[in-house]
């Protein structure tokens, strides 16, 4: 009896594990499975030299370096679960094969290439696609003054949970928040009685910054990476910003603030007095990245994430334009509707 199985599709982002980092490994699709590449040393030698990563670019050249180097060094492979993950964060020594960028864009999993910690941001692929519907109706929400207002004002009140004083601009707003913000910093770090100055970070010399401020910068790294995951799963530009404008990211920056302090910036003062107070030895910055991956799973953050920025947008109180009628259908097929969120290629 032939059983005809449904077509498979993305997983809805609500459904996917937060965040997973990568380091020091080859990414690779090997026996049809996505998997991460290394090297295990399991008889000292001092001189056999470890395979170089240049000798480790094709499933060939993997095979022959095992069998070449059989006495010595052992192919370890871990299978990671793609289509659940919501974003990868590829950190220093890692590289990726185009077969594993082409899936991880089938099944709508973020790439994010990151430096080491996941501090810096330096490329991201694009899974999805944003609908080209969603795209007008966003970008009319931004450019009309008075609409940009509403939602603004609708980000405020998630943020803050209460409404914004009226008859206020959104640059009035901005310095009401950026005030508020600050002296939240202030709270949290006596509550966790940690050394605070101010937030203050040199992207060109990190090592310059303190704790405080690296923690809080690896924990914000992590939320906007899964924030631009959800927001190129929902459909949407991420650059379309209305508080944060002219970035890459504004759009993501905008949802990723409405929960920022209920989720990794407590995460970042607690780890960074953990580490001041010595009770952890690890690196703050890993020590931030695993108590936000759990922090993530505890409050669901991506079974909101989406939810939210409909909430968001739909204070514009405008409806989703409509196809002009005299538009040209696709040429060869129609997209059919799948499992994933609106955004993912079909």
């Amino acid at each position: 009896m032939n059983v005809h199985l449904p077509e498979l599709g993305a997983i809805p982002m609500k459904d996917r594990l937060s965040i997973l980092f990568i380091e020091k490994s080859r990414i690779d699709v090997l026996d049809g499975a996505f998997v991460s590449v290394r090297y295990e040393s399991v008889v000292a030698k001092p001189t056999t030299p470890e395979p170089s990563p240049d000798a480790l670019l094709t499933a060939n050249s993997i095979t022959n370096a095992s069998a070449n180097a059989s006495d010595e060094w052992r192919e370890i492979r871990t299978h990671i679960p793609l289509g659940g993950v919501a974003c990868l964060m590829l950190e220093p020594g890692t590289r990726i094969s185009h077969r594993a960028v082409q899936l991880a864009a089938m099944v709508g999993t973020l790439l994010v290439w990151v430096g080491e910690g996941g501090v810096r941001v330096y490329s991201s692929g694009q899974p999805g696609g944003a609908r080209s519907d969603k795209l007008l109706y966003q970008a009319k929400l931004a450019l009309d003054d008075a609409l940009r207002l509403k939602v603004v004002r609708k980000m405020y009140e998630l943020r803050f949970g209460e409404k914004p004083p009226e008859r206020r601009s959104i640059e009035q707003l901005r310095g009401i928040e950026g005030a508020r913000v600050r002296k939240t910093y202030q709270l949290l770090a006596q509550q966790y009685r940690v050394p605070w100055k101010a937030r203050d970070y040199d992207v060109d010399d990190w090592d310059a910054g303190d704790i405080p401020n690296k923690c809080l910068s690896a924990a914000t790294s992590c939320l906007y990476g899964i924030t631009e995951a959800a927001v190129l799963a929902a459909g949407y530009a991420p650059a379309i910003g209305f508080i944060h404008t002219g970035k890459p990211l504004s759009f993501v920056y905008d949802i990723a603030d409405i929960v920022k302090f209920e989720t990794v910036v407590p995460v970042a003062f607690r780890t960074a007095a953990q580490w001041l107070h010595q009770e952890r030895k690890d690196s703050p910055e890993r020590a931030v990245r695993l108590a936000c991956r759990d922090k993530f799973r505890e409050s669901k953050i991506l079974a909101r994430l989406i939810p939210m920025m409909e909430e968001v947008l739909a204070a514009g109180e405008i409806p989703l334009p409509e196809a002009a009628p005299e538009q040209v259908l696709p040429a060869f097929f129609e997209e059919k509707g799948g499992l994933g969120d609106d955004g993912h290629r079909r």
